[in-house]
C-alpha cells in the first residue's frame, strides 16, 4: 500500500503510514493458537535500537501481570527494544502463575531477538481469568522474529494480532519537521468494550524516530492521554488491561526534542493528532455501535470541568440510547450536565445537534423533527453544549448504545 500525505497546519498526515513507517521500526504478527479461530493473536513491533520509552496504565486496581512486567521494562532504564503483545487472553486475574508467565513471555521473545529481557515489553488482552496456554505462546515468540518486517503489510499483521471483539484495526500517521529533518510518528491500537479508559485505551502503541528522551516523552505522553484516550467511553468500564506504550528511535538525526526546542510545539500537535484518530476510531468501533458520538463542551469555568461535563454526557446510556433511536431527546443531554458535579448556570445552556439548536439559555427552541431524525440518523452525530460561563471547554468521543452490545457481551467468553 503506498503512503500519500496530506498538509496540514503543524503536521503534514501520511496515508498509507503505520508503525514502521518511523526509522528502525519492524512489526508483525501470526497465528499461535490463543483464539479458536485463525486469526492472528500473536504480534511484535521491534526497534532495530534501545528506543526512549514511555507508557502509561489503567488505573484499575486489578491490574493484569503484563503491566506489571512493562512498568519494570520501561523502569529499567527508560528504553525499550521491542514490544510484544497477546489477544484471545488478558493474563488478568491469573495470580503468582499469571505474573510468571508474563515474565516468561518476555523472556522467551528477547532470547529470539537477541536482546536483555529488560527491554522487551508486554501487553495482552481478551478473556479475563484464564491462564494463558503458555506452550502456544512460546512457539510463536520463537516463530515470530522471522515474521517481522518494514513493509505495510507485515504492519498490517501486527495491527490484526492484537484485535479481540474489534470490527477494524486502528492505525495513524504523520510527519513533521523537527530541526529541518522529517520526523515521523505511528500508532496503532485496539479497544471495542470495555472502554472507559483512567490513562489511556484498551491497548496502544506508537513509534517515533524522534530524538527525544524517556522522561519528556513521558511527561508529553501523559498530557496528550488526558485529551484524547481519556476522553472516549464505549460502556464505562475501565479494563484491567489498559496500556499506552510510545518508544522513539532517535534516527532521523535531530537536536533532541525537549520543551525549550523550537520545534516542541509540532511534535506535541503530530503526537496529540496521531492519538485522537486512534482514541476517534476506537469509539466508532464501540461493540455493537453504528455511529461515532462526539461532545463538544465550551464556555465551562475551566478545561477540567469541561471534561468532565464532555465525558459524563458522553457515557451516559440515556443520551447513547437516544442516539441509537435517532430520537432528539436534549433532556437526556441537560440532565448529564446537570449530574456532572461542576458549575453549571441553570441559566445559560445552549445545545445543538449539529447544526440544530434545541436550547438557547436554557429554553427550549422549536425545531424541525425531521431535520433532527435525519441528522441523528448520520454516521457521526456531534453535540455541542455552551454554558457561557468562562472560557473552558473540551470535546469527548464516544457510540450509540444498541441491541448488539448486550448480545456482545452476553456470549464474550463462548
Amino acid at each position: 500500500m503506498g503512503q500519500e500525505t496530506v498538509q496540514e497546519t503543524a503536521f503534514t498526515i501520511v496515508q498509507g503510514g503505520s508503525v514502521t513507517t518511523p526509522r528502525g521500526f519492524r512489526a508483525g504478527g501470526l497465528h499461535c493458537g490463543l483464539k479458536k479461530t485463525t486469526r492472528h493473536d500473536l504480534g511484535a513491533i521491534v526497534c532495530e535500537v534501545p528506543a526512549a520509552a514511555a507508557g502509561v496504565y489503567t488505573t484499575n486496581v486489578f491490574q493484569a501481570a503484563p503491566i506489571k512486567v512493562t512498568r519494570e521494562s520501561i523502569a529499567a532504564g527508560g528504553v525499550l527494544r521491542a514490544m510484544l503483545v497477546n489477544s484471545g487472553n488478558a493474563n488478568a486475574c491469573t495470580g503468582q502463575q499469571g505474573e510468571a508467565d508474563a515474565y516468561e513471555m518476555r523472556a522467551v521473545f528477547a532470547e529470539a531477538i537477541g536482546v536483555p529481557a529488560e527491554q522487551v515489553a508486554v501487553a495482552s488482552t481478551g478473556v479475563i481469568g484464564e491462564l494463558l496456554k503458555m506452550d502456544r505462546v512460546r512457539g510463536g515468540a520463537v516463530e515470530l522474529p522471522a515474521k517481522l518486517g518494514e513493509s505495510y503489510e507485515a504492519a498490517d499483521d501486527f495491527c490484526q494480532a492484537i484485535l479481540t471483539t474489534d470490527l477494524v484495526k486502528k492505525e495513524a500517521c504523520v510527519a513533521v519537521t523537527i530541526d529541518g529533518r522529517t520526523v515521523h510518528i505511528a500508532g496503532a491500537s485496539k479497544g471495542s468494550g470495555m472502554i472507559h479508559p483512567n490513562m489511556a485505551t484498551m491497548l496502544g502503541f506508537v513509534t517515533t524516530d524522534a530524538n527525544i528522551g524517556s522522561e519528556a516523552l513521558h511527561g508529553l505522553l501523559r498530557q496528550v492521554t488526558d485529551v484524547t484516550f481519556n476522553m472516549i467511553t464505549v460502556d464505562g468500564d475501565t479494563s484491567t488491561n489498559d496500556m499506552l506504550v510510545a518508544m522513539a528511535s532517535g534516527l532521523a538525526g535531530h537536536d533532541e526534542l525537549t520543551v525549550a526546542h523550537p520545534d516542541w510545539a509540532a511534535f506535541a500537535e503530530g503526537l496529540r493528532y496521531v492519538c485522537e484518530v486512534l482514541a476517534k476510531a476506537i469509539a466508532r468501533d464501540g461493540e455493537g455501535a453504528t455511529k461515532l458520538v462526539e461532545v463538544q463542551v465550551r464556555g465551562a469555568v475551566s478545561d477540567d470541568a469541561a471534561q468532565a461535563i464532555a465525558k459524563t454526557v458522553i457515557g451516559s446510556s440515556l443520551v447513547k440510547s437516544a442516539v441509537f433511536g435517532a430520537d432528539a431527546n436534549w433532556g437526556r443531554i441537560i440532565a448529564a450536565v446537570g449530574r456532572a458535579g461542576q458549575p453549571v448556570n441553570p441559566d445559560t445552556v445552549d445545545i445543538r445537534l449539529g447544526d440544530i439548536v434545541t436550547l438557547k439559555q436554557s429554553a427550549p427552541v422549536a425545531f424541525d423533527e425531521d431535520e433532527a431524525l435525519a441528522y441523528l440518523k448520520g454516521d457521526t452525530v456531534v453535540i455541542h453544549v455552551d454554558l457561557n460561563m468562562d472560557n473552558g471547554s473540551a470535546k469527548a468521543w464516544g457510540c450509540d448504545l444498541t441491541y448488539d452490545y448486550v448480545r456482545i457481551n452476553a456470549a464474550y467468553r463462548t
